[in-house]
């Protein structure tokens, strides 16, 4: 009889709460998303099941969760709060990225720079809000789109947020074709998006090589902060295109980036427990990404139309939607739209340009933050 008591008082039943069936509901949610609707199911499952397994309460002395040093988790977690994972995503996605468009239309990566407006908008409403300087630099990177980014700088100037800047910004990621369009379109008229594309230059070689080699340099002398995110982007692409190294590229873009990304998705969802995550903070970060995304999403359109003030071949102000950093989904989102107003007018391959430019962008922007706010 007594084990039998002893049985039922460390079960998960006696320890629940209605946070933690909050959170329970909230990780089927992503797993729902994902799974029915297909957004980033490679992101969302993995963070959806961790969701559940951080938040099956536990009897008090059982190291089991991410917080709880000598668990499982809590070693895993270790290169989220370390940012150690952040950087070999990075290598995976420079190892799957060709840049030929955004070469070919230097132009367009001006789309990319302009969508870091949300970072820094976000910014200002965040240090109103009551945040701290370097807390507010970790919630504005979600502006940026860029999951892994989040994650980087968060662990560098706010490591206690880390699990909801994370959620924030992958949730934001896998939302992207719920959120921009409505935006897009309120921005642009009919015939801005008929605009078509002339087709982009063929790039050489020569200028694929050096391109990683010279961008590296360029943002590291710039932002000294950035050089592990921008060194491991391009050092990946740099993989890819010599051409010499089909082995190291093959599992920077395959295995390596798959393994990463269970590892970091399940240990984040796993850190958003019902007595860390549902808190004010929580929920105001959650709206300052909201609004930090949009932001971005109008200032890259806006800009785009600014930019064909002054230029004869018209850029489709659509293309600025894609400026922020969710690589490829919001090119996507902007191919659809394209293709919605006219059947024949392709805009992926542009679209991509100011996409992988605003990868490079928030590196770029998280570096600046990190130098400056720490």
């Amino acid at each position: 009889m007594d084990i039998l008591l002893q049985f039922l008082r460390t079960s998960a039943f006696t320890g629940l709460t209605l946070g933690h069936l909050i959170m329970l509901l909230v990780g089927c949610g992503f797993i729902f998303l994902a799974i029915k609707y297909e957004y980033e199911p490679l992101l969302l499952v993995p963070i959806g099941f961790g969701i559940i397994i951080g938040n099956i309460p536990v009897f008090e002395g059982m190291a089991l969760g991410v917080y709880e040093e000598g668990s499982v988790l809590y070693y895993i977690y270790y290169g989220v709060r370390e940012g150690i994972y952040p950087p070999l995503i990075f290598l995976g996605i420079g190892a799957m990225t060709d840049f030929s468009t955004m070469l070919s239309n230097p132009k367009l990566v001006l789309l990319g720079a302009a969508a870091q407006v949300g970072i820094f908008a976000t910014i200002i409403g965040a240090l109103y809000l009551g945040f701290s300087s370097s807390e507010s630099g970790a919630i504005g990177i979600i502006g940026g789109a860029d999951g892994p980014t989040a994650i980087f700088l968060a662990s560098k100037l706010a490591p206690h947020l880390l699990g909801s800047i994370a959620i924030a910004a992958y949730s934001y990621m896998a939302l992207v074709p719920v959120i921009q369009p409505p935006i897009m379109k309120l921005l642009t008229t009919r015939e801005e998006r008929l605009i078509r594309m002339p087709a982009p230059r063929q790039v050489s070689k020569t200028e694929k090589l050096i391109f990683p080699i010279g961008a590296f340099i360029l943002c590291g002398f710039i932002a000294p902060g950035s050089i592990v995110l921008m060194g491991m982007l391009l050092l990946g692409n740099l993989l890819k295109e010599s051409m010499v190294t089909d082995r190291l590229a093959s599992t920077a873009r395959s295995s390596l980036i798959d393994i990463v990304t269970v590892l970091l998705g399940v240990s984040v969802g796993a850190s958003t427990s019902a007595s860390h995550f549902l808190t004010s903070q929580s929920m105001l970060i959650f709206v300052l990404g909201a609004l930090s995304f949009a932001i971005a999403t109008a200032g890259g359109v806006l800009f785009a139309k600014f930019m064909n003030l002054f230029l004869r071949e018209k850029i489709n102000p659509l293309l600025g939607a894609a400026g922020v950093s969710a690589v490829p989904n919001s090119a996507r989102v902007v191919h659809i739209m394209g293709v919605k107003e006219d059947p024949n007018n392709f805009l992926l391959m542009h679209a991509m340009a100011p996409n992988v430019a605003g990868v490079i962008g928030s590196a770029i922007s998280a570096g600046v933050l990190w130098a400056v706010l720490t």
